[in-house]
């Protein structure tokens, strides 16, 4: 049976963006066709002080949860890789497709994985790419994100089609996930 996560971010006991958390693990539970849906906010006790990742692993019968202080990783550089057969549209506990492509990433400090000709995802996050004026994020992203969701409805952030032969063309790049908000990269580098 298929384990499900959510990574929720929490700073000196406050909880971050629940409601995008709870609607994505709605939807997983929806989708089992699972008789009863709980409340994530009640099994979520984070430490008082500091930054920790609230890893709730679940099932259509059980909810786990464990808390681990966040460091952030440093990202500059990305590996293109292409899959055309990649599928992440839940958020599983199993990622052996995305940490066999992320192994392949040689000096790169991450993947940009690319389906059909498309940008889709890093390894760890969506991702934006800024042009006149504009944030455009994938409009099929392997994940959607609760932090693109957020974005998108807050009017932040454009759908479209990113190609990857663009994608040099874009004057800035960020990443996004629930742990690092919209963060942009000062200097990305893409590697073949």
């Amino acid at each position: 049976m298929n384990s499900y996560l959510e990574t929720i971010k929490a700073v000196d006991g406050e909880i971050f963006n629940l409601s995008y958390h709870q609607k994505r693990y709605d939807a997983v539970l929806e989708s089992l066709k699972a008789i009863e849906k709980d409340d994530l906010g009640k099994y979520l006790n984070p430490p008082e002080y500091g930054v920790y990742r609230c890893r709730l692993v679940y099932t259509a019968e059980s909810i786990e949860v464990t808390y681990h202080e966040y460091k952030k990783r440093e990202i500059n550089s990305l590996k293109i890789v292409f899959d055309n057969d990649i599928e992440y549209a839940n958020k599983f506990t199993c990622r052996n497709k995305i940490d066999a492509l992320f192994e392949t990433r040689e000096e790169a400090d991450d993947i940009l994985i690319v389906k059909d000709l498309l940008v889709r995802d890093t390894s760890i996050a969506n991702i934006a790419f800024y042009d006149n004026g504009v944030w455009l994020t994938p409009k099929s992203p392997l994940l959607k994100g609760t932090t693109r969701d957020r974005l998108l409805d807050e009017g932040k952030l454009t759908e479209a089609d990113i190609k990857i032969q663009d994608i040099r063309k874009y004057k800035k790049v960020a990443l996004m996930n629930a742990m690092i908000d919209f963060y942009v990269l000062e200097n990305c580098e893409f590697l073949i």
